[in-house]
C-alpha cells in the first residue's frame, strides 16, 4: 500500500463516531436492552438479522453500585470537567474480588472510557476486553457494542489485522449491521492488503445507501477509486471518479478524473474534464494550465489554447520561458495569427541558450515573405548554434536569398544543404534553379 494509500485508510478508518460504553446509571441495575445499546454509527441502514437468544445476566448488587457512584460522578460529573484520571485512580482502587463477572465487566467499562477520554487507546483497549472477557455473563448488547469499539481504537491504533479480527467477530454477533460498519470492515481489509474482499465490503455499503436513495459517503468511493488504481483497473477507477465529479464535485476529483482520461487514452474527454475545471477556476499550476493547451491543440482548438496561455502568464501563473513562450507562438501559428506569433517567437528565441529557435523564426518570416527579417534571424541562429536541422535553415536563408535575386549567395547556403542527404534533392534542385537565374541575367546583361 503506498503512503498516500495509508494516509487515506488513516483519515477515513475513524469517520464514523466510536461506540463508546455509557455511563453507570441506574439502567444498569436491569439487563440492557439488546437492540437499545446500538448507536448512530451501524445503526443507520442496518439489516436485520434472526434475534438471538437473550442472556441470563446477574444482577448489579445496590452495594457494586455505590462503590462505582464516585468514579461515574468523577467521569460524567453534573458541572466542571470531567476528572478521568481521578476516576481511574478511585477505580483500580476497587477490590473485585467478591465481584459477579456482571459487575467486573461495569468496573472495567468505566476504565475503558476514562482512558479512551485521555487518549490512552492501549490500555482503553486492555480495559474493553476484560469487559469482553467476562462473556457470556454479561448482556449481549453490551458485548457487542464494546466489540465495535474495540475495534475502532484498533484501527485507530493502526493494528488493522485485530481490529479486522474484531469487526468480524462484531457482524457475527450485531443483531443490524449498517452501511458504515461494512464501509469500515472494507478499509480494515485494504489496509492488511486484502484489496478483493475490501471492494466487496465497500460495495455492500453503497449499495445499502443506494437502496435507501441516499448519497453514500465520499471517503468509501475514494477507497475503493485507490483499490481499483492499484489493481491497474483503469476503467473502473473512471466509473468511480465520474460518479464522484457529480456527488462530489471537486477540483482535486475533475484533476484525477481527467488524468485518468489520458492514462487510457480519451483524449477528448480529458480536454472536457480539464475545461470543466478550467472554468470553475480550479486549474491553479503552471503544469495544469499547460497540459489545457496542449489538449486544445491536440484537438485543432489553438486558439483557445493561445487564450489559455495568455492568460495564464497575464496572471504570472505561466511563467515567461523560452519553452513556454514557443508554445504560444505555435498555438498562434496553428490559429493562423501569424503575426502575432512572430513577436512571442522573437522573445522565446532571445531567451534560449540555443540557435535553434532563431532557425525556425526564419522559416516564419521566409513564409511571411520577409526576406530579409529571415535572414538575419537565421544569422543569429548561425552565431548561437545549437541547431537541430541545420540543413533546414541554410535552405531557408537560401530561399530568402534567391528571392532577393543574391544567387550567388544562395547557392551556398544551397550547398551546405546538400551535403545532408535528407536535403541534397531539394536544395540541388534549388542550385540548378539559381544558375539559371544568374545565366540568364548575364544574357541579358550582355544583350
Amino acid at each position: 500500500m503506498t503512503a498516500a494509500a495509508t494516509k487515506l485508510v488513516k483519515t477515513t478508518l475513524l469517520a464514523a463516531p466510536l461506540m463508546l460504553a455509557p455511563a453507570i446509571s441506574s439502567v444498569v441495575m436491569k439487563a440492557f436492552n439488546q437492540e437499545a445499546v446500538f448507536g448512530a454509527a451501524y445503526a443507520q441502514e442496518a439489516q436485520k438479522k434472526k434475534p438471538q437468544k437473550t442472556r441470563k445476566t446477574p444482577a448489579l448488587s445496590q452495594k457494586v453500585f455505590k462503590k462505582l457512584e464516585e468514579p461515574n460522578k468523577l467521569i460524567n460529573p453534573e458541572k466542571g470537567e470531567p476528572k478521568f484520571r481521578e476516576a481511574l485512580r478511585v477505580l483500580k482502587a476497587i477490590n473485585t474480588s467478591k465481584f459477579n463477572k456482571y459487575e467486573v465487566a461495569q468496573v472495567y467499562n468505566l476504565m475503558g472510557f476514562a482512558y479512551y477520554s485521555l487518549e490512552d487507546y492501549p490500555n482503553a483497549i486492555k480495559a474493553y476486553r476484560k469487559v469482553v472477557a467476562q462473556s457470556p455473563s454479561i448482556p449481549l448488547g453490551l458485548e457487542v457494542q464494546i466489540l465495535y469499539t474495540i475495534a475502532q481504537l484498533q484501527f485507530a491504533q493502526e493494528d488493522y489485522t485485530n481490529a479486522v479480527k474484531s469487526l468480524e467477530k462484531w457482524m457475527t454477533m450485531a443483531p443490524i449491521i449498517g452501511a458504515d460498519a461494512y464501509a469500515l470492515l472494507g478499509q480494515g481489509y485494504y489496509a492488511i492488503k486484502q484489496p478483493k474482499k475490501a471492494i466487496k465490503q465497500i460495495q455492500i455499503a453503497i449499495d445499502k445507501y443506494d437502496a435507501k436513495g441516499k448519497t453514500p459517503k465520499e471517503n468509501w468511493f475514494a477507497i475503493q477509486s485507490a483499490i481499483y488504481y492499484e489493481q491497474n483497473q483503469y476503467k473502473k477507477v473512471i466509473k468511480v471518479l465520474e460518479r464522484m465529479v457529480r456527488l462530489y464535485p471537486k477540483h482535486s476529483y475533475w484533476l484525477r478524473l481527467a488524468g485518468m482520461y489520458g492514462i487510457t487514452n480519451r483524449d477528448k474527454d480529458q480536454l472536457y474534464a480539464y475545461d470543466a475545471i478550467y472554468r470553475m477556476g480550479g486549474l491553479k499550476k503552471e503544469k495544469e494550465l499547460l497540459n489545457l493547451a496542449y489538449l486544445y491543440m491536440g484537438e485543432e482548438v489553438p486558439w483557445i489554447a493561445a487564450k489559455v496561455i495568455q492568460k495564464g502568464m497575464k496572471d504570472k501563473v505561466i511563467e515567461k520561458t523560452s519553452k513556454n513562450l514557443e508554445v504560444l507562438a505555435t498555438a498562434l501559428r496553428m490559429a493562423q495569427e501569424v503575426k502575432k506569433s512572430i513577436p512571442v517567437m522573437e522573445q522565446a528565441a532571445s531567451k534560449s541558450d540555443k540557435g535553434d529557435l532563431y532557425a525556425r523564426l526564419a522559416g516564419i518570416y521566409l513564409d511571411s515573405d520577409n526576406n530579409k527579417k529571415a535572414i538575419e534571424v537565421g544569422n543569429k541562429a548561425l552565431k548561437r548554434g545549437g541547431i537541430k536541422r541545420n540543413d533546414q535553415l541554410q535552405i531557408t536563408m537560401g530561399m530568402a536569398k534567391a528571392n532577393l535575386k543574391q544567387y550567388k549567395s544562395a547557392i551556398e547556403h544551397f550547398k551546405k544543404a546538400a551535403k545532408d542527404k535528407r536535403s541534397k534533392k531539394f536544395a540541388t534542385g534549388w542550385i540548378q534553379y539559381c544558375q539559371n537565374e544568374l545565366e540568364r541575367e548575364r544574357k541579358l546583361a550582355e544583350a
